[in-house]
C-alpha cells in the first residue's frame, strides 16, 4: 500500500473516524472585536495564543472583509448572500431578520447528515421560523437580540424555552458548545457548531482575573488615527474581554483533542465588524459602523489539520459571503440554495495558494451599512464619499488618488451605483409582521424590543435590543405588536413585569380575542448590571422581572395588532413591561 495513503488511514483511525467520515465544523464569531484585537495581528498589549494557533496551524486570509455592524455580517455568513438581499437592514425591532426564503449554511449541513447547533448571540430573528431552530439549527442556547443587558447568570433560552444562564455568559456558551460536540461525537454524527460570541460588545463586563491583567498596567499600543481619543476603561476592558474569548477558544480546542477529532475538524475564527471603540487597529481608518477599512476588515483563520497545510497565507481579497460556499466545498456538502450566491468558494486558494492566485479574479466587494456604500478591489478602496485610496501605498486612507486613477474610480463608482439601484429603493421598506403561534415552536416570545409604545410610555433606553417599557401612567397608553398568527389555537400567556404598586387592571387583545388580568402583586426591583460594568454603558440596564401567568387566550389565524392596555391604574404607573410569552396548549 502507498505509504502516504497508509499514513492517512492510520491518522483517521487514531482520531476515531472512518476513512470516509465527513469533517466536523466549528465556527467562532466574535462581536465588536477589531482586526487589531489579537496578538497575531501585532498587538503586544494582549495575549491570544489559542486564536493565534489557528493562524499558525491552518490558513490565514490577509484581506478578509465583513460588514460594518453585527446582524448583516451574521446574515451574510449564514446565507452566502449580501445582507441587502436577505431583508436585513437594521440591528433591532425586526430589521435584523433574514427573509424566510433564504437557505442557511445550517440548512445545508443538516440536510447532509450533520447535527447542527448555535451557542451565543443569534441576532437574525427571534420568533419562529426566524429563530435559529427554524433556520437549520437542531440546538440553540443563547439569546436572539443584538445585545444583552447583563452577562452574569442572565435570562437566556434553550430551543425557545427561557432559562437562567450559568455564570459569565461567554464561558457558559462555550460549555454548551463543548457538550454538544461531545454528544455528537459519542453518537457517531458529524457536527456543525456555530459559536457567535457576544463580546467585546458592551456592556463591558468580564471575570475579574481577566480584568486584573489590564486594570492598571502600562499599555504600549495606541490608535494612530485618533491620538488622544482613547478611553482607557473601555479599551482595557475590551482587551480583557478578548483574552477571555481566547481562553474559551482554548477550552474548545482542547475538547476537540480530548474527543480525538481535532485533526478532522474544520475550525474557523472571524469577527463581525471593526472595533467598538478607539484603540489600536493597525493604523486603519474607521471602526464599527464605518465602511472604511478599519470598520470592515477582520482576521479569518481556518484550520483543518487533515487537509490544510499549516502556515498557508492567502493575500486575495475575500468576504464573509465566501464562507458558506467554502465550508460546503471543503466538507463535500451540496449547496441547496435556489438563489444566486454573492460569495464564492475559496477552496482553490486554500489548497493551491500560489498557482490559483495567478488566475483568481480581481473582485469588487461592496461594503454597505444604511446609506453608506463603498467598494474594495484587490488594491483600491472607494469610500462612501466617493474618494479613492490606494490601499497598498496608503493603508490608512489618508490621500485621495481619484485624479491619478480616474478609470479605477469610475469602475468602482459603477459597482456602487449598481448596488444602490438594485437595493436602496426598498432597503428600509419592511411589511413583515412578527410571526406568533407558529406550529414549529411551542413558545413565542414578544419582547419590548419588538413592540411599539404609544402615549407616555417610554423605553428604558434608545437602543431597543435589551430594553423594557416604563412610565405607563395613563389608560390611554398602550403597547402594540404588528403580528401574524401562523396557526390558531389556545395559548397560555406569561407576562414578565416589574411594578412599584399593585392593582393595575390590564387586557391583552388580538382581533376579536381579549384576555383580562390584574397586576395583583408588587414587584419593585432595582436595575442590575452597573455593579459589574468596567466602563459606563450606553445600553439599557435590566431587572429581574417577574414571570406572571396571566391566563389563556384563543387566537385565530391571521394578521392584526396584538395590543396590551391598562384599563385601570390606581397608582402612578401600571407596570414596567419586558416580555410576553405565548405557549400553545
Amino acid at each position: 500500500m502507498n505509504r502516504t495513503l497508509l499514513a492517512l488511514l492510520c491518522s483517521l483511525v487514531v482520531a476515531g473516524l472512518p476513512a470516509d467520515a465527513k469533517p466536523n465544523v466549528l465556527v467562532f464569531l466574535s462581536d465588536d472585536q477589531g482586526w487589531g484585537d489579537l496578538s497575531s495581528s501585532g498587538n503586544s498589549d494582549l495575549r491570544t495564543p489559542h486564536i493565534d494557533s489557528l493562524r499558525r496551524g491552518g490558513v490565514s486570509f490577509d484581506r478578509f472583509f465583513v460588514c460594518p455592524v453585527c446582524s448583516p455580517t451574521r446574515a451574510e455568513f449564514l446565507t452566502g448572500r449580501h445582507h441587502a438581499r436577505s431583508g436585513v437592514y437594521a440591528t433591532s425591532a425586526g430589521g435584523e431578520r433574514m427573509n424566510l426564503d433564504e437557505v442557511t449554511v445550517a440548512d445545508m449541513f443538516r440536510e447532509a447528515g450533520y447535527v447542527t447547533g448555535a451557542f451565543g448571540k443569534w441576532h437574525n430573528g427571534m420568533q419562529f421560523p426566524y429563530h435559529p431552530n427554524g433556520r437549520g439549527f437542531d440546538e440553540f442556547y443563547g439569546f436572539c437580540s443584538g445585545h444583552w443587558g447583563h452577562y452574569y447568570d442572565p435570562m437566556l433560552e434553550h430551543n425557545g424555552r427561557i432559562l437562567t444562564g450559568e455564570g459569565f455568559c461567554v464561558d457558559d456558551f462555550t460549555n454548551q458548545a463543548m457538550a454538544f460536540m461531545e454528544e455528537a461525537v459519542k453518537g457517531g454524527k458529524p457536527f456543525f457548531a456555530y459559536v457567535p460570541y457576544n463580546t467585546p460588545h458592551s456592556p463591558m463586563q468580564v471575570p475579574g482575573r481577566f480584568w486584573e491583567r489590564f486594570r492598571v498596567r502600562p499599555l504600549a499600543m495606541a490608535n494612530e488615527q485618533n491620538p488622544g481619543r482613547e478611553v482607557q476603561t473601555h479599551k482595557r476592558s475590551a482587551l480583557a474581554m478578548c483574552e477571555n474569548l481566547d481562553w474559551n477558544v482554548g477550552r474548545a480546542l482542547a475538547k476537540l483533542d480530548e474527543l480525538g477529532v481535532a485533526k478532522d475538524t474544520i475550525v474557523v475564527w472571524f469577527h463581525d465588524n471593526g472595533p467598538n471603540g478607539v484603540r489600536w487597529n493597525g493604523g486603519m481608518r474607521g471602526r464599527k459602523g464605518s465602511t472604511d477599512e478599519g470598520g470592515v476588515r477582520s482576521p479569518l483563520y481556518l484550520r483543518w489539520p487533515a487537509s490544510i497545510r499549516a502556515g498557508t497565507a492567502v493575500p486575495q481579497v475575500c468576504s464573509v459571503r465566501d464562507l458558506l460556499p467554502t465550508l460546503c466545498a471543503l466538507a463535500g456538502v451540496s449547496m441547496t440554495n435556489k438563489k444566486p450566491l454573492d460569495g464564492m468558494s475559496l477552496k482553490r486558494l486554500i489548497e493551491h495558494p500560489k498557482t490559483s492566485g495567478n488566475t483568481w479574479p480581481d473582485r469588487t466587494l461592496i461594503s454597505h451599512w444604511r446609506d453608506r456604500i463603498g467598494a474594495r478591489n484587490q488594491r483600491f478602496r472607494l469610500d462612501d464619499k466617493a474618494r479613492l485610496y490606494d490601499m497598498v501605498e496608503d493603508p490608512g486612507q489618508k490621500k485621495d488618488v481619484s485624479e491619478k486613477h480616474p478609470g479605477v474610480r469610475a469602475r468602482l463608482l459603477e459597482a456602487v451605483d449598481a448596488h444602490r439601484k438594485s437595493f436602496m429603493e426598498t432597503y428600509w421598506k419592511d411589511t413583515r409582521p412578527f410571526v406568533i403561534a407558529h406550529p414549529g415552536s411551542p413558545l413565542t416570545q414578544l419582547p419590548a424590543r419588538d413592540g411599539v409604545a404609544h402615549g407616555t410610555i417610554r423605553r428604558s433606553n434608545k437602543f431597543p435590543n435589551c430594553s423594557y417599557f416604563r412610565n405607563w401612567t395613563s389608560t390611554e397608553d398602550k403597547i402594540t405588536f404588528s403580528a401574524q398568527v401562523a396557526e390558531g389555537g389556545r395559548f397560555r400567556v406569561v407576562l414578565y413585569y416589574a411594578a412599584r404598586e399593585a392593582g393595575a387592571k390590564c387586557e391583552l387583545t388580538f382581533n376579536q380575542s381579549t384576555l383580562g388580568f390584574e397586576i395583583s402583586e408588587v414587584h419593585d426591583v432595582p436595575e442590575v448590571g452597573a455593579e459589574r460594568d468596567l466602563h459606563p454603558r450606553q445600553e439599557s440596564y435590566v431587572k429581574e422581572f417577574r414571570a406572571l401567568p396571566i391566563g389563556e387566550i384563543e387566537l385565530g389565524k391571521g394578521t392584526g395588532e396584538l395590543t396590551l392596555r391598562a384599563t385601570e391604574i390606581p397608582g402612578k404607573e401600571a407596570m414596567e413591561f419586558r416580555l410576553l410569552t405565548l405557549e400553545r396548549l
